[in-house]
């Protein structure tokens, strides 16, 4: 598998004329050898050049597990104290000329620190090969997915075992934060989102010491990471008995996400999705309150390409995973967002997320 993507990344060095590729995203480390860490400020570099093996550079703590874990032979390491670039320069090819980077992971800072030493005359984005490639997911890719929306699903059922009137937002974010880690997840995919009442219609609130009252709508918006993926979900809920207009807002946002959904399959542009969720809440009276895109990708990022919204005529494609997240948010009201993640097939389309949508009362 590992192999087969670095392949893919030669064919780039030989259509662009490249030297070599520096990979120092630590996903993207991990995503073309089988080994990840977070270097934090310590330089960490996959090298690929055009001839010859690849060359992985890491802090010199991380050596041993770097080469438990990546196919790759030759790893190399260097100390606090050493200067990551002269060892770089080495595993570089002779008489480099043209290098491939990730630019929108590489700072100027690095840059310039890796340019004094290294001296290529020009420096090429790879992301283009690397966006395409992760576009579209692998079956071990999509068991790792199915892993993490499972663990977050499993999450919010036992969180709402312990849930109660009167707790604060981030008591609860506490709870599903708590059982992730108990279920198995690595962590929150993202900042845990729990949202109550009026807060609710803050497409992106923070959670607070706001208590949860009966007659609120509760949102919760939360994933998780787990084996190198993640899962990124939201449901709503009614605390007690809810005023007939969040029912009928909830009743909207429900039938713009299945609505969008029904149309997923080969060939569909993301446009369409988004056109399709977007009319209906229109339709209804609701369309100022749908301010945001339908929604996003999903792999080893939680937000990552393609973009779900009425500019992209992209097609889809079987492989492709993604969000389905229609919103309706009225200030001082309340608000409501359903989101689901979808694995495009051959046929149509795979739902990922199983937890249930209909409109449940807790409290």
């Amino acid at each position: 598998m590992f192999q087969e993507r670095i392949s893919k990344l030669h064919d780039f060095l030989a259509n662009h004329e490249l030297d070599a590729v520096l990979i120092t995203s630590p996903k993207h480390v991990y995503y073309l050898t089988g080994f990840f860490t977070d270097p934090h400020e310590r330089f960490m570099g996959l090298i690929i050049p055009a001839q010859g093996e690849p060359s992985l550079i890491v802090p010199a703590l991380d050596r041993e597990a770097a080469a438990a874990a990546s196919f790759v032979q030759t790893i190399l390491t260097h100390t606090d104290t050493d200067n990551p670039y002269e060892i770089l320069k080495q595993a570089l090819p002779a008489g480099l000329s043209k290098l491939g980077i990730e630019k929108s992971h590489m700072t100027v800072e690095r840059f310039e620190a890796m340019g004094q030493v290294v001296g290529a005359q020009s420096y090429t984005d790879v992301e283009e090969p690397l966006r395409e490639m992760r576009l579209i997911k692998s079956a071990d890719e999509v068991a790792r997915l199915k892993k993490a929306v499972q663990l977050i699903e499993d999450t919010l059922g036992e969180t709402l075992k312990t849930f109660k009137v009167g707790q604060t937002e981030m008591e609860i974010v506490a709870e599903l934060e708590f059982q992730m880690k108990r279920l198995g997840a690595d962590g929150p995919s993202f900042s845990t989102m729990v949202l109550a009442g009026e807060k609710s219609a803050l497409p992106h609130g923070t959670p607070g010491s706001r208590q949860v009252q009966e007659g609120d709508l509760l949102l919760f918006d939360i994933g998780v990471a787990a084996d190198g993926y993640v899962s990124d979900i939201t449901r709503t809920f009614a605390v007690g008995k809810v005023s007939e207009q969040l029912r009928e807002i909830y009743e909207t946002v429900l039938a713009a996400n299945e609505a969008a959904i029904a149309e997923v399959r080969p060939g569909v542009t993301f446009a369409h999705l988004d056109k399709t969720a977007r009319d209906l809440i229109a339709a209804r009276g609701y369309g100022e309150y749908f301010m945001h895109r339908l929604g996003h990708g999903l792999g080893m990022d939680v937000h990552e390409y393609p973009s779900v919204h009425g500019q992209n005529q992209e097609t889809l494609r079987p492989g492709m995973v993604f969000t389905i997240e229609p919103g309706v948010y009225v200030p001082g009201v309340g608000g409501v967002r359903i989101e689901d993640d979808v694995l495009v097939t051959e046929s149509g389309v795979e739902v990922l997320s199983k937890f249930p949508k209909q409109l449940t009362v807790i409290g």
